[in-house]
């Protein structure tokens, strides 16, 4: 057992304590080092249900709402998932768990290129990545199933509504960035008529168009 099990173990407890009741997100959340995606600096903290800061003044999110966020997407193996925001990478690491492919789109080059070399390392497969503006979405490889936003849009972004394909299911939280913030699920029937459902609320950073300026 390497230093940080008995610390996974007591957070999977409290995911199931917290009703994260999917077996198969459970598991994931277990099978990926979290630590990896963190900076040095807080990595002891990496087992602990918190946000922590990453690069580029981003966050990576609170287990509970990485787990949260994923058992409410209905994961399927047999498909392929859109994450918007790509960030340290985690999300789309335990995504990688639950579908059959992952596409992941990263507007912070600094992030995109870390994310992308530690997928590597972990000898992570089914990941595609690329820079570039989450708000248009990967009309490339559209539709998509499912699709997952890991930052708050003010609106949400009809380029995503449109590519995701019928029977599909996105998650997003939605709200300003300093006030009130909710996910929202969104399906969309086989006839391709869309509905919204309110979840939970969160805090998340803003979603925003274009690529990032980094110095």
């Amino acid at each position: 057992m390497n230093e940080y099990a008995t610390q996974k173990i007591r957070l999977i407890m409290e995911l199931r304590r917290q009703g994260i009741s999917n077996t198969s997100v459970l598991s994931a959340m277990e099978r990926v080092p979290r630590e990896e995606f963190i900076p040095p600096t807080f990595r002891d903290r990496a087992y602990e249900n918190i946000a922590l800061p990453i690069t580029s003044g981003q966050t990576i999110s609170q287990p509970y709402i990485v787990a949260y966020m994923t058992q409410m997407l209905k994961p399927d193996l047999r498909q392929k998932v859109l994450e918007v925001g790509t960030g340290s990478g985690y999300q789309a690491a335990v995504l990688s768990k639950l579908f059959r492919r992952v596409y992941s789109i990263e507007r912070f080059r600094s992030l995109h290129i870390n994310a992308v070399n530690l997928f590597d390392t972990l000898k992570i497969s089914n990941i595609t990545s690329k820079l570039g503006d989450g708000y248009k979405g990967w009309k490339e490889q559209a539709p998509f199933s499912h699709i997952i936003v890991t930052a708050a849009a003010a609106d949400v972004p009809s380029a995503l509504v449109d590519q995701l394909g019928d029977n599909g299911v996105m998650i997003i939280p939605v709200g300003p960035d300093q006030g009130d913030q909710i996910i929202l699920r969104i399906t969309k029937d086989h006839h391709g008529m869309v509905a919204e459902e309110e979840l939970i609320p969160v805090r998340f950073v803003p979603l925003v168009q274009g690529l990032a300026v980094e110095s």
